[in-house]
């Protein structure tokens, strides 16, 4: 089975007030020269998949099924990123959208130039939890350029195989680990 996931990022200058917080105005018009002021600094104050924090994520993420290949299409209107599926990557890549050119193979992290489009198709091998972002982890996380794939299935034991259950992190002797690791 595929299917097709569109992905348009999109940047946006919204103007705050004195006290820190985003400001809302009446008519699109109003906050004109406020908006341009903030869009001048070329500092985004959100940069977010298909037009909201959260769009794609918790109750409105993504589906798939194990072994279901997907074509993802990326697109970027004005600025340059780079796509990147944690926990999986780009079977094939067209970095420039180009069905017609050939395509590149796995890669982990891709590039869009601003202005333009990218396709990539993966199969998911295994059942999970998948991050699709703009791999500018600031951008991703603290801006909202991410999106989650909720991938239902079989696990596969012959691809990966857990070989102990999640548990707590004893953090000391992680961190004395480090430090042997350190005085080598």
């Amino acid at each position: 089975m595929h299917h097709k996931i569109s992905i348009g990022e999109q940047d946006f200058y919204i103007p705050k007030d004195e006290y820190g917080n985003y400001k809302i105005f009446k008519e699109p018009g109003d906050g004109y020269s406020e908006t341009l002021e903030v869009m001048k600094t070329l500092t985004p104050s959100h940069v977010v998949f298909n037009g909201a924090v959260d769009s794609l994520t918790g109750e409105n993420a993504l589906t798939a099924k194990v072994g279901e290949t997907v074509l993802f299409i990326h697109a970027q209107s004005n600025r340059d990123t780079r796509p990147h599926l944690i926990g999986g990557h780009g079977d094939f890549v067209w970095p420039n959208g180009s069905f017609n050119d050939p395509p590149r193979t796995n890669l982990e992290t891709w590039f869009v130039p601003g202005g333009a489009a990218a396709a990539a198709i993966y199969t998911f091998h295994q059942p999970g939890t998948y991050v699709y972002l703009n791999h500018n982890l600031i951008e991703a996380f603290i801006l909202g350029a991410k999106a989650e794939v909720q991938v239902n299935g079989k696990w596969n034991d012959d691809l990966m195989k857990q070989i102990k259950e999640p548990s707590d992190i004893d953090w000391n002797t992680y961190e004395q680990h480090l430090l042997s690791l350190v005085d080598k």
